[in-house]
C-alpha cells in the first residue's frame, strides 16, 4: 500500500499521540500517511513530528487512500467509514472508546494489527449498508446517503407520539404510533436497536430491522425484513420537531408529507477483523455473556 488514511477522535489526547506514532512508523515503511485537512488541531500536532503527512479534504479521502485506520470508538469509525465506504476502502478500527463493537483491536495492539493489515493478513468482513433517500413533500429536494448502523426518525424536542406510515415493496406494513422508529442494519443491531429492545442480527444476514421506540400499541414489536426490498416511511398527522438522523452523524428535519425510501446500498462497508475471532466471541466479550471477561 502506498497511502494509508488516519482519522482521530479529536478530543482524546491518547488518540492524537497514537496517530503521531503510527504516522512516523508508516513513513519508515515507505507508506504515506494521509489525514484530514478539516482537523487542524489534530494534524498540527502530528505534522510537527511527521511533516511527510499528506492532508486531504473529506471529499478526497476515499480516492486518496487504500486503507483507513480509525483511532477512537464506534462513533468515530462510523464517521470515517462514511467517507470511504463508497470507494470500497477497507477500514481498520482501533478502540479508544468504551464498547467498540466495530473496532478490530485496542491501542496496545495497534501497530501489530496495522502491520498485519498492510500484509493482507486480516479478514475482510463485508457489512451491509442501507441506502436512505429522503424525498421532500415539495418534490424539490432529494437527498441520498448510506448508513452503516441505522436511520432513526424521532422527536427532537417534545415527548409526543408521532405517526409513521410504513410500506415494504408497496405492501402496507402498519402506521406506527410511537416516539420514533429505528431502521437498523445487522451491524447496527447492537447499537440503538438493541437498547430499544430490538434483536441482535448476525452480520451476514441480508436484513434490516424495524424497531419502534416506545410504541403506543404494545403489539408493535420489532420486525425483520429483507434488505433488498424497498422500505418506505412517511410521517402522517402532526409532525412538529421530527428529525431523521443517520448513523448519529447527520440529521435533517422530517416534515409531514416527507418520505424516506430505504434499501440495500450498492457497496458494503469493508471492515477488517482479526482472523479466528468470531462474532459470538465479540458478543460474549462486549456484552459479558456467560460471565466471561469483557474484551478490551
Amino acid at each position: 500500500m502506498r497511502r494509508v488514511g488516519v482519522i482521530v477522535k479529536r478530543d482524546k489526547p491518547e488518540a492524537v499521540s497514537l496517530a503521531r506514532e503510527l504516522a512516523g512508523w508508516l513513513c519508515e515503511l515507505g507508506v504515506r500517511p494521509v489525514m484530514l485537512s478539516s482537523e487542524p488541531t489534530v494534524t498540527a500536532v502530528v505534522l510537527a513530528a511527521v511533516p511527510e503527512v499528506e492532508l486531504v479534504s473529506e471529499a478526497e479521502l476515499g480516492e486518496a487512500v487504500e486503507l483507513l485506520v480509525v483511532l477512537g470508538g464506534d462513533g468515530t469509525l462510523l464517521y470515517g467509514a462514511g467517507l470511504v465506504a463508497d470507494q470500497g476502502v477497507p477500514v481498520l478500527g482501533v478502540n479508544l472508546g468504551r464498547l467498540g463493537f466495530l473496532t478490530t483491536c485496542g491501542a496496545p495492539e495497534a501497530r501489530a494489527t496495522l502491520k498485519a493489515a498492510l500484509a493482507g493478513e486480516l479478514r475482510v468482513d463485508e457489512r451491509t449498508r442501507i441506502q436512505v433517500r429522503l424525498r421532500s413533500r415539495d418534490k424539490d429536494e432529494v437527498v441520498t446517503r448510506a448508513v452503516i448502523n441505522d436511520a432513526v426518525i424521532s422527536q427532537s424536542a417534545m415527548a409526543r407520539l408521532i405517526e409513521l406510515d410504513t410500506w415494504l415493496a408497496g405492501a402496507r406494513i402498519t402506521t406506527y404510533r410511537a416516539d420514533g422508529l429505528i431502521v437498523s442494519t445487522p451491524t447496527g443491531s447492537t447499537a440503538y436497536n438493541l437498547s430499544a429492545g430490538g434483536p441482535i442480527v448476525y452480520p451476514t444476514v441480508s436484513a434490516m430491522v424495524l424497531t419502534p421506540i416506545c410504541p403506543h400499541t404494545l403489539t408493535n414489536r420489532p420486525l425483520v425484513v429483507g434488505v433488498d426490498e424497498l422500505l418506505t416511511v412517511e410521517v402522517v398527522g402532526e409532525a412538529a420537531s421530527v428529525m431523521l438522523t443517520l448513523d448519529g452523524q447527520w440529521a435533517r428535519p422530517f416534515r409531514k408529507g416527507d418520505r424516506v425510501e430505504m434499501t440495500r446500498a450498492p457497496r458494503p462497508l469493508k471492515l477488517l477483523a482479526t482472523p479466528g475471532v468470531s462474532t459470538f466471541e465479540v458478543l460474549r466479550g462486549k456484552l459479558g455473556w456467560g460471565g466471561g471477561e469483557r474484551m478490551a
